[in-house]
């Protein structure tokens, strides 16, 4: 499965363990809850042996990095692949945030893509800063510093924003996607990049 000697190169993407978290959680640093060592054990089966492994500098991801990464290549954090900065929404429900703003947050999950959270950032910003670290492990493994498969710990919005790159939606459209804890999305350049699956819980 490592996809060694083939024409494209596949990022697989993982969601980290859960945070047990009910309210907007971004750049808040939060460990994982990697209890489950069952579901770790069924999704390391499904990625490629040969692959290295690189996650947010975020704690979550790179405590569930870290536990898939026996035996392979583990690469530098990249904050290029963190979660989307909800800046003062953070850790606050979106009741919380509706009481500070009205229309704020209904605008920012209805109309994604310019408007921000306060001190935070919007999906177009996140879009760009996902696509620029995805982007360069491209770069890295056509030239054949990494292998043609890399793992990615990354986060629901990062995944996202991913997703509706390779399947061309609308910003509205990907935030329709659900993303589980623990779940796998593959996806793969060949010229443009591509969805081989979306939300696999192994």
């Amino acid at each position: 499965m490592s996809g060694a000697g083939t024409a494209g190169v596949r990022l697989w993407w993982v969601r980290h363990g859960p945070t047990n978290c009910r309210t907007m959680l971004g750049w808040t640093d939060l460990p994982a809850d990697l209890g489950d060592r069952a579901a770790l054990d069924r999704l390391n089966a499904r990625l490629p042996a040969g692959a290295p492994v690189i996650s947010s500098d975020l704690g979550r991801a790179v405590m569930t990095a870290d536990a898939l990464s026996a035996g392979r290549l583990r690469l530098p954090h990249d904050p290029d692949l963190r979660e989307i900065n909800f800046g003062l929404w953070e850790q606050r429900s979106a009741e919380e945030a509706e009481r500070d703003g009205p229309g704020d947050i209904r605008a920012f999950w209805e109309r994604p893509g310019a408007v921000a959270a306060p001190e935070g950032e919007s999906w177009d910003q996140l879009c760009a800063r996902v696509n620029r670290g995805a982007d360069r492990l491209l770069g890295l493994a056509r030239s054949g510093e990494i292998a043609r498969d890399v793992i990615v710990v990354a986060h629901l919005g990062a995944i996202l924003t991913q997703v509706q790159r390779a399947r061309r939606l609308t910003a509205y459209g990907a935030l329709g996607q659900k993303i589980d804890n623990l779940s796998l999305t593959r996806l793969r350049h060949e010229g443009a990049w591509q969805a081989e699956c979306v939300n696999l819980v192994p």
